[in-house]
C-alpha cells in the first residue's frame, strides 16, 4: 500500500490525506511492509534505530532476521527513497481480553539523519494507523521517555487520540545483572 503520490514539476510528495513532505530527492518516497525475503533492508532499519538511539548492539544474522519476519505478531514498515531505506517502524501485535481486536504497539520509530526534517515519521505513523485501521485493530499505540523532548514533540504533532502519562518499570532477566 504506497500513501504517496509524486509531484514532478516540483519533486513534491503527497499523503494521501493530502499531507505534503518536500524533498530534492528525484524520486518519490515508497512505504512498505517488509516480508522475509527483505532481511537486509531490516538490517538496514536496525541500523538507523542503533544511530538515532545511540545503541552500540550487535544486528541479529540474516536468518534470524528473516524469522523475525516471518512472525505474524511483529509488523516492520520501512520508508524508501531513491532505493536507500529512510527509516522505518516495528509493530509488535498485542492481543487482548477485553476486546476481539488486537493492538498495534509501535515500538521503535526512527529515521536516518540525513533524511530527517521531510515528514517521514509523520508519514510512517500516517501509513501505519490507516494498515491497522484497515486491518481491524482497536488502537495503535506508542511510548516515548519523558526526557526524550524530540521524541514527545513528534508524537504531539502526530494526529494522535490521547496522551496519557505512564511509569515504564523494567526487570532485567540477564543473569548477574545485580
Amino acid at each position: 500500500m504506497n500513501t504517496t503520490t509524486e509531484d514532478p514539476a516540483s519533486k513534491r510528495m503527497i499523503l494521501s490525506s493530502g499531507q505534503l513532505i518536500r524533498t530534492n530527492r528525484s524520486n518519490s518516497m515508497n512505504i512498505k511492509k517488509l516480508v522475509p525475503g527483505d532481511a537486509d533492508d531490516f538490517a538496514k532499519l536496525i541500523k538507523i534505530f542503533c544511530e538515532a538511539f545511540e545503541n552500540n548492539v550487535k544486528i541479529p544474522q540474516k536468518e534470524y532476521l528473516s524469522k523475525l519476519l516471518s512472525d505474524p505478531e511483529l509488523i516492520v514498515f520501512v520508508s524508501v527513497i531513491d532505493d536507500e531505506i529512510a527509516g522505518g517502524l516495528t509493530i509488535y501485535i498485542l492481543q487482548q481480553y477485553y476486546s476481539e481486536k488486537p493492538l498495534a504497539y509501535i515500538y521503535d520509530l526512527a529515521v536516518s539523519e540525513k533524511f530527517r526534517g521531510l515528514g517521514i515519521g509523520g508519514a510512517l505513523i500516517e501509513h501505519v494507523c490507516n494498515y491497522c485501521r484497515e486491518c481491524g485493530f482497536d488502537e495503535a499505540y506508542v511510548q516515548a521517555e519523558k526526557d526524550d523532548a524530540d521524541a514527545v514533540r513528534f508524537y504531539r504533532k502526530t494526529k494522535f487520540t490521547r496522551e496519557t502519562e505512564t511509569i515504564h518499570f523494567t526487570y532485567s532477566l540477564r543473569r548477574n545483572s545485580g
